[in-house]
């Protein structure tokens, strides 16, 4: 391996105060162009920032470092004056932020988005793939030759910009079919060629169009990538099938095709807390690390140490001493993959850079703090269970997303549907368990010196999740219902707002009233186990159910929770 790739966003986010946060990229509403003096100070503090985060991730292995993004950073006579101006502002200010990177050994890589319009933009050039690239093959000619620096550009084609973002750029899925990614893929790179720079295509898709199941499908895959054969090409792909979760194999589609390859890691676990409390990665990475000794062309990582997620959570890696959860998976994850550490040799090195003299005592909190979260965030029997439902991997987490634990009867519904009697009994007990295995890490946090609230807090919220468990899977009972209003009272009483961002808990106890019958027929039309498509998905689920959804949303809008519809790119994303 030979690229080791991380994100540099952190800097960008100090003094952010949006309640939550759309950690996605570069929050560049937030980033100063006009006010001189306002300008100045920001960008000094990033600036300082960028100097400590660089200085350490380079300390713990790393070699490059992503930063948002080529629409923000490269001009065209397309776009309005007043973007024109905008652009060449943050030119200025991005130059002395990719020295520093350089300075310390990084590589800067910059991310974009197929495509950020402005209204000039598209109005210029519509939505047409040969349009599309022509337009980027002379920006991105522009660019490199501009920023020599930059090692290259990461496209991503199959997520846009969630709802929230409100700026003078806004991205669109424009590309929506396998051979309309492969003709503009074929039109950049000669110009990534020309430059000697690395054109890095995500294969991460959210399910929206034809080429909405790249990241699993291998098919859809062979086709985006059809005579594509450059030094140039690399593919990146997240180590499963679905997003950043546990109880997931390794993606088959690392052993497909001679293309260069690099895997995406993830940190900053998104949907385990955001580093609020320890989610050690070590055993899960162990194993694809050991399995990618078989794979061919796989020339790197890159791990999201700050990137992903719409949450309040806003602890800053690598510049806040709270980051220490995350900072600790992101070095040992560089030594597994790099070096073939073993867990104990990776977390061994961890504690001496990090001072922490009882290192045993780290591995062993490192190590239940795993089990909890596979046991306690996860009902295991669920989440290794593969699920498809149109052309999305069905995530393994149903009752946790991102800061929120949905407690209602829909839930309930669902997860007892996949769930038997005698495994839901089962999930009640680890549920149990689970929180006693938190108990013993409080003295280990101690002797190693680290954040013992941390701990403390993840047993408050345990104690919630464990308690609906009890709803989810034991015969209902109201002193169950009144064990958990009481519980969620204590808890935000225990984490008042102001004080450190904790789990927002929804409950709604108010029967869902859909018949057992209903559910399994729903269920069965509407999932299935095997990756290959039904007869009944391309007859229904892949048309049929997009119109019926649409026909639902306009006729009965309060049956789609506003939760579904207004985080990220929105729930109807899928359906299209």
């Amino acid at each position: 391996m030979e690229l080791f790739l991380i994100d540099a966003i952190g800097p960008f986010f100090r003094d952010y105060q949006k309640k939550t946060i759309n950690w996605s990229k570069i929050p560049f509403e937030h980033v100063e162009t006009v006010d001189p003096v306002i300008r100045a100070e920001q960008f000094g503090r990033i600036r300082e920032d960028m100097r400590t985060l660089a200085k350490a991730v380079a300390a713990d292995g790393y070699n490059a470092a992503t930063l948002d993004d080529l629409a923000h950073l490269a001009t065209s006579q397309i776009y309005e004056p007043i973007v024109q101006e905008r652009i060449l502002a943050l030119r200025e200010e991005f130059r002395p932020l990719m020295r520093i990177l350089t300075d310390a050994g990084l590589t800067p890589y910059v991310t974009a988005d197929i495509l950020s319009y402005t209204p000039a933009l598209r109005e210029a050039i519509g939505t047409e793939p040969e349009a599309i690239a022509d337009f980027l093959a002379d920006l991105v000619d522009r660019f490199l030759g501009d920023f020599p620096e930059v090692g290259g550009i990461i496209f991503r084609i199959g997520e846009s910009d969630g709802r929230d973002v409100e700026q003078r750029f806004t991205s669109e899925l424009v590309l929506r079919k396998p051979q309309e990614v492969n003709l503009v893929l074929r039109r950049l790179l000669p110009v990534f060629e020309k430059h000697e720079k690395k054109l890095i295509l995500r294969t991460w898709t959210v399910g929206a169009y034809h080429i909405g199941d790249l990241i699993w499908h291998r098919g859809t895959l062979a086709r985006t990538v059809k005579g594509i054969d450059s030094k140039s090409f690399v593919l990146s792909m997240k180590y499963g099938e679905s997003d950043f979760f546990r109880h997931l194999a390794l993606n088959r589609a690392f052993f497909q095709g001679p293309q260069q390859k690099i895997i995406e890691l993830q940190s900053r676990r998104e949907y385990e807390g955001c580093g609020e409390f320890p989610s050690f990665i070590g055993s899960d990475y162990n194993q694809f690390a050991t399995e990618l000794h078989q794979a061919q062309n796989v020339i790197g990582l890159s791990t999201w140490s700050q990137t992903g997620g719409w949450v309040w959570f806003r602890r800053l890696a690598y510049l806040q001493p709270e980051g220490i959860w995350t900072e600790i998976n992101a070095a040992v994850s560089v030594l597994l993959f790099r070096d073939s550490a073993s867990i104990e040799q990776a977390v061994r090195e961890v504690a001496k850079r990090r001072e922490i003299e009882d290192w045993a005592s780290l591995l062993e909190l490192l190590r239940l703090s795993e089990e909890v979260v596979k046991e306690l965030i996860y009902v295991r029997h669920f989440a290794v269970q593969t699920l498809f439902f149109r052309r999305v991997r069905i995530p393994p987490l149903v009752a946790v997303y991102w800061d929120s634990i949905f407690i209602n009867h829909s839930v309930r519904k669902l997860l007892r549907h996949f769930v038997p009697g005698v495994e839901g009994e089962r999930a009640v007990r680890e549920g149990r368990a689970a929180l006693e295995k938190i108990d013993q890490m409080v003295p280990l946090a101690e002797k190693c010196g680290l954040p013992v609230e941390d701990i403390k807090f993840l047993r408050a919220t345990g104690e919630l999740l464990a308690a609906a468990r009890e709803y989810y899977f034991l015969p209902y009972s109201p002193d169950v219902a009144e064990r958990i209003e009481s519980a969620k009272v204590a808890y935000e009483e225990g984490y008042p707002n102001g004080t450190r961002p904790r789990y927002r808990i929804q409950t709604n106890f108010d029967r869902f009233r859909l018949k057992r019958w209903h559910l399994r027929w729903s269920m069965a039309l509407a999932t299935r186990k095997n990756r290959s498509y039904r007869i009944l998905d391309h007859l229904v689920t892949l048309h049929l159910l997009g119109f019926v959804y649409r026909l639902i949303q306009r006729r009965r809008p309060k049956w789609v929770p506003d939760f579904a519809k207004e985080s990220a790119m929105g729930i109807d994303t899928i359906f299209r």
